[in-house]
């Protein structure tokens, strides 16, 4: 069983950083272990009380607000993520910028982004272990486990919510590289097939071409090099679907090196012969606007040693 802790009666001052967020998001945020559904109910009975009123779920903070939340039982925290661990210490490496506001990481691959499903720990659970004075630090988007490359982390709320802004209005610029199957046809700058996402009783997030109930998806596509055993290409997703790239390379016959979902069983083991024992994708560039600087930022993350080996052990057409 899980052990459980009883909170007491909280009052909580909100910050300035917390200021025009919604309370329901707010408590689901702070209060980790409670269940949604909980916090919902204490919000609907009125037991959580903003400036002794009651409120609704989509009620916005404001300044000078003070929230009290009821007594709560909660699951206890799993134990702090050491900074001893090895995975944990290598993470400094990987930080490709870092200010007041943000930071930029290469992520290795093989590496969640976040803990559960049996994962005690992911990539935001690690660098808040590394970074204890960073209060409000939240992935801005994600990157699949397998996948290495720029991930972008915000440490402040109006840093995450500007830049969820840019996400939506798509002034984010993300560009991967792939290497995949066969001869990719010059012909081919953009595939827009629609993709449908299941989710497997397991939790295994499958995704299929699906054109009747499919998102609208669009990924454009560069050829980078070609090889005798495959192409290089560079891939800019226009929508940001789950296994967007890797689905899209699949359906038109190109499937990405060591993929073990949507990949081709003979070009995997041809990689593996000469070393290759990862998904051979990589979020390559990043582009946004700091939220506070409005200047326009630039990062590219380098190839990881199997990635550029991989490739110095092609035959280049």
């Amino acid at each position: 069983m899980t052990d459980e802790i009883k909170l007491p009666v909280q009052m909580i001052e909100i910050e300035d950083d917390f200021i025009g967020q919604r309370i329901d998001n707010f408590l689901i945020a702070r209060l980790r272990g409670v269940p949604k559904s909980v916090i919902y109910r204490v919000l609907r009975k009125g037991e959580v009380r903003v400036n002794k009123k009651r409120i609704k779920p989509e009620y916005k903070l404001e300044q000078g607000d003070v929230v009290r939340v009821p007594p709560l039982t909660v699951a206890s925290e799993p134990d702090a993520v050491s900074v001893k661990l090895s995975l944990v210490k290598d993470l400094e490496q990987h930080i490709l910028y870092e200010d007041k506001d943000l930071i930029v990481l290469n992520k290795p691959s093989g590496m969640a982004v976040h803990g559960g499903s049996g994962l005690q720990f992911g990539v935001i659970e690690a660098l808040r272990a590394l970074r204890p004075d960073a209060k409000h630090l939240e992935l801005v988007h994600r990157l699949d486990r397998d996948t290495s490359g720029c991930l972008l982390i915000a440490k402040k709320r109006s840093v995450l919510t500007h830049l969820h802004e840019q996400l939506r209005n798509k002034t984010v610029e993300k560009k991967y590289w792939a290497l995949v199957a066969g001869d990719w046809d010059n012909k081919v700058r953009k595939v827009t097939e629609p993709l449908r996402k299941n989710t497997l009783q397991s939790g295994e997030r499958v995704v299929k071409v699906d054109a009747v109930e499919g998102k609208p998806s669009e990924t454009r596509f560069r050829i980078l090099q070609r090889y005798q055993e495959g192409t290089l290409v560079e891939a800019f997703p226009v929508t940001g679907r789950t296994h967007q790239i890797r689905v899209h390379t699949a359906c038109k016959g190109h499937p990405i090196a060591c993929d073990d979902k949507y990949g081709d069983n003979q070009f995997s083991q041809q990689m593996q012969q000469i070393g290759l024992n990862r998904l051979f994708l990589h979020a390559f560039s990043l582009s946004f606007i700091h939220p506070i600087s409005e200047t326009t930022m630039r990062f590219e993350a380098p190839l990881d040693p199997k990635l550029s080996q991989t490739l110095e052990r092609l035959n280049r057409k």
